[in-house]
């Protein structure tokens, strides 16, 4: 991939763009589905995570086939952060594993890519939730919070709007259920072969954040991925002592001393390029933890650090993918929610928002006679990487 930076900018404008977005897509909402299978009690987050990015390769590997060079494969390693660890819990082979428990508020986060053109999804459940059994009190309200939240960020995903409306009824929506969105995470903007693209929108920003956080207006031909993260608590995400197993290659360049370093380097470079990957994908671990060192204390390798909130606390996360078409939005992540899985004392009571919520997701859609989607991503077409700011 040494040769991204060459190739010319493609956007949306493109069919063949718009077309691998959507089957990068098809891929991760089908591993997605997979995934939500795999969720129940007494698995091993480490195996689910495992054999969701052993799908992800599996997907890919059988698509666009007869373009040799084309670059193709996991745009974001699988996490499944679970209760009130906020985001990229994905242990490795030598790290410690958690086995999820009925009752668990599991997040599960991935992304695939085709030609660099990256879709990522993430989607919250309770382990044990159905119908019959609904989740209730916080746990309930956190979801509904983030769920609700992300629609409404949807339907303000327009050309020529604000990236700050989208953060104000992020937050409005969250404030209804008495839950905030977990402060400085960022939705990015996707190109190809970049994860985070320049044109961010941030939640729940400290003053610090709003002052540096750069205002942008949408436009047609983008692309986002929308990313809404909600937490029960006071929404401050902090690193405690989980090892960080994913990793993404930077634009830095130094000269790197130790061999193992520089093996570790030349491997990122030619299998992940600029995409994210998760140290369980190398052979030697072991010599990747030694690598990895000499490479983020020189910025080449950014670290994606795992965040937790305070141990009562619960946290929900959904992302969508989103082209910005010029007649609407197309949606090419996330599945259906089963909203009726879960019972809250609180619902959204700003009318503008209700009235927003109420309308279909794409209404250019609607009108050619088609239902527009009342759940999350009902339509997906065939959500951020979080950071902190």
């Amino acid at each position: 991939m040494a040769d991204e930076k060459e190739i010319q900018e493609k956007t949306i404008a493109e069919d063949i763009v718009v077309t691998k977005y959507k089957s990068a897509g098809e891929i991760v909402n089908k591993t997605l589905k997979a995934v939500i299978g795999f969720c129940v009690a007494d698995a091993s987050v480490r195996d689910i995570c495992t054999k969701s990015d052993n799908l992800i390769l599996e997907e890919t590997n059988k698509v666009f086939k007869k373009e040799k060079d084309l670059k193709k494969g996991i745009a974001f390693p699988t996490c499944i952060s679970v209760n009130n660890c906020v985001c990229h819990f994905s242990p490795t082979k030598n790290d410690p594993d958690y086995v999820l428990k009925t009752g668990d508020v599991v997040k599960i986060d991935l992304g695939a890519h085709i030609d660099g053109f990256i879709a990522v999804v993430a989607h919250t459940l309770i382990v044990g939730a159905s119908a019959d059994n609904k989740a209730t009190g916080k746990k309930a309200d956190v979801v509904l919070a983030a769920y609700n939240a992300v629609q409404t960020a949807l339907r303000l995903l327009k050309s020529g709007n604000s990236n700050y409306l989208v953060t104000e009824a992020v937050q409005k929506v969250a404030e209804t259920y008495k839950c905030k969105p977990i402060e400085g995470m960022l939705s990015h903007q996707l190109k190809q072969f970049k994860i985070d693209g320049e044109k961010t929108i941030i939640q729940n920003p400290s003053e610090a954040q709003r002052k540096e956080h750069e205002k942008c207006n949408f436009e047609t031909h983008e692309v986002y991925a929308i990313d809404v993260i909600i937490s029960s608590g006071e929404g401050v995400g902090r690193e405690k002592d989980t090892k960080v197993a994913i990793y993404k290659k930077t634009d830095e360049n130094y000269q790197l001393k130790l061999k193992a370093s520089r093996s570790f380097y030349a491997e990122v470079k030619s299998k992940h390029g600029s995409m994210p990957f998760n140290l369980r994908q190398f052979e030697e671990e072991t010599k990747a933890r030694m690598g990895v060192v000499e490479c983020v204390s020189h910025k080449m390798i950014d670290p994606f650090q795992v965040l937790y909130e305070k141990p009562t606390e619960y946290v929900a996360q959904f992302k969508h993918t989103v082209l910005l078409m010029p007649n609407g939005i197309n949606l090419v992540t996330g599945i259906p929610f089963e909203e009726e899985f879960y019972v809250s004392d609180h619902s959204v009571a700003d009318e503008k928002i209700k009235e927003l919520l109420a309308t279909p997701i794409n209404p250019s859609k609607a009108s050619k006679g088609k239902k527009g989607p009342k759940k999350a991503a009902s339509d997906p077409a065939p959500a951020a990487v979080p950071a902190k700011a």
